[in-house]
């Protein structure tokens, strides 16, 4: 009997939701969803002629060669590095992979004790060169190397700059 009853409640669910609805609200809803719309566009404004760009490259800088061959000519401020100059064994390597490992002293002169990414162990004092910027060392204590390092800022004009490679483990 229960089985009879649920047949009759699901028939008559299924009858009552096929029956006719009205759907006149939603038919007056799309009539006036348009009422007061305009449907006009504003005219396109005139079309801006290209601006034309000429590439001369004969007037640019080539980046195939060196700056530090190309800026020699510059030498309005006076500071440039001498690039005649035989370059020592430390310039190859950029000075944040040159460590400093210790330091020693014969007589009066100190001497820096650096180790290079190739694991050689090199004895520098002051007046060696160290770096890729031209870094001549200036000063030498037990905890770290003074570099007096000649830079190329933006307008292609050279200027000093110190640097400092401190005593492995110190930094």
């Amino acid at each position: 009997m229960k089985i009879s009853h649920l047949l009759l409640l699901m028939v008559s669910l299924l009858i009552i939701g096929c029956s006719e609805v009205d759907y006149s609200d939603l038919d007056e809803f799309i009539k006036n969803s348009g009422h007061g719309l305009r449907g006009q566009v504003d005219p396109v404004s005139g079309v801006k002629p290209h601006k034309h760009f000429t590439y001369n490259a004969f007037e640019i800088s080539s980046p195939f060669i060196p700056r530090q061959n190309e800026l020699v000519k510059n030498e309005n401020s006076g500071l440039h590095p001498d690039l005649e100059r035989r370059k020592e064994a430390l310039e190859n390597y950029a000075l944040e992979s040159l460590k400093m490992v210790g330091s020693l002293q014969q007589d009066e002169k100190v001497f820096a004790l650096i180790n290079s990414p190739d694991g050689t162990l090199h004895r520098v004092s002051v007046g060696n060169y160290l770096g890729k910027d031209f870094g001549q060392i200036a000063g030498i204590s037990e905890s770290e190397i003074t570099l007096k390092e000649i830079v190329q800022d933006s307008v292609d004009d050279w200027s000093e700059r110190i640097s400092s490679l401190m005593l492995e483990g110190q930094e």
